[in-house]
């Protein structure tokens, strides 16, 4: 199990709706201990776990349609 305490924020659900880039800089800017990889619809990712990244999944409106979280 990885260890994932010390990360800052977490999850932010309140950005569920809004514009992919302006999610991503809100990201950036609450928790810099992450990297934040925005996800456009229909692209493949890695299934692997990480404490130091968000992903950002936009639909293709660019709008964010998930609740982005540590992982």
């Amino acid at each position: 199990m990885t260890d994932c305490s010390d990360t800052g924020k977490s999850s932010w659900p309140e950005l569920v709706g809004i514009n992919g880039q302006v999610a991503a800089h809100i990201i950036a800017k609450e928790n810099p201990k992450v990297s934040v990889q925005i996800v456009k619809e229909g692209m493949m990712v890695t299934m692997d776990f990480r404490c130091d990244r968000v992903r950002v999944w936009l639909d293709k409106y660019q709008i964010v349609k998930a609740t982005p979280h540590i992982g």
